[in-house]
């Protein structure tokens, strides 16, 4: 394993937007070939997409990576009635508009249960799960998550709107960034604590919010209270990455174990010494096996 962090925040090498059918704009960053094979990024909480990966072997692997804004984040319209299954529609819209049916796509972290909804709807060729968060109010997780996350998900669950509105009254980039830091193992310190990196992932975050805080939010609730997403429908190939080592409580608490048991076609790389931020250190690997497996489900 080896992570450059001057590697991996190139910042964006185009920006992107569309209007939806809803009078909505939805927009993107995008770095690589313009005329590579298009691949769907979609990014960890609170982070607009100018935070990318594997910029470095985008050449070689002739690929297109496009990190979209969800509804309310950077510079794509506010959603208020957002959910998986609507951001699920837009990135259908945004597919359409590549002039595909399908795509890779890849996810980090709280990323990944809208990832989920949207090769639900058929629009990924193949997906990549870095670090991803599982259905955590699933009852079988009930001994493994901290009474924080624990309380988190309950109110989420019985009272979303203060829920909403306790969230809204502390969120925002700077201190979520040293949140995450906070409640990272020594292995990912070392990634999301180097310079330039670190000052990426806080740009991210900045630009995430720069609407205020209603976006991540929204991403949040979602990811908290049950899916509605049927996994049994996600054919295309699944790859699920986990480190051993990822200390974040928000992540799948079996390291994706149960998650490769409820989907129809996965493969599960569990690392065992290594931490959450495999999409930075693992990102040529990621990306080659996500480019190898489309279309074969």
């Amino acid at each position: 394993m080896t992570f450059s962090p001057d590697e991996a925040v190139r910042r964006p090498d185009r920006k992107g937007s569309i209007t939806l059918a809803g009078n909505r704009v939805l927009a993107w960053s995008e770095w690589g070939p313009e005329r590579g094979e298009p691949v769907l990024f979609l990014t960890g909480a609170g982070m607009a997409g100018t935070l990318g990966f594997g910029q470095e072997h985008l050449e070689d692997l002739h690929i297109r990576l496009i990190a979209p804004d969800r509804p309310g984040l950077g510079a794509s319209s506010a959603d208020p009635d957002k959910t998986l299954a609507s951001v699920a529609r837009d990135i259908g819209e945004l597919v359409e508009s590549l002039g595909r049916t399908s795509i890779p796509m890849a996810a980090f972290s709280q990323g990944a249960p809208f990832a989920f909804a949207a090769a639900a709807h058929g629009t990924a060729s193949s997906l990549a799960i870095v670090s991803g968060q599982d259905e955590l109010y699933r009852p079988e997780f009930a001994d493994r998550l901290p009474d924080q996350v624990t309380q988190m998900t309950r109110h989420a669950q019985e009272d979303p709107a203060g829920f909403s509105a306790m969230l809204e009254g502390f969120a925002e980039p700077d201190g979520f960034y040293d949140l995450v830091l906070s409640m990272s193992s020594p292995e990912d310190q070392t990634v999301y604590g180097a310079e330039p990196f670190a000052s990426a992932y806080r740009h991210a975050l900045r630009e995430g919010f720069r609407q205020g805080p209603k976006g991540y939010v929204l991403d949040t609730l979602a990811a908290l209270t049950p899916w509605g997403v049927d996994l049994g429908r996600i054919n295309c190939p699944v790859t699920l990455w986990y480190g051993g080592k990822d200390g974040s409580p928000v992540h799948s608490p079996d390291f994706g174990r149960s998650l490769a048991e409820r989907l129809p076609n996965a493969s599960r790389r569990f690392l065992a010494e290594e931490g959450g931020a495999l999409l930075w250190t693992r990102a040529h690997d990621i990306l080659r096996e996500l480019m190898a497996a489309r279309g074969k489900g």
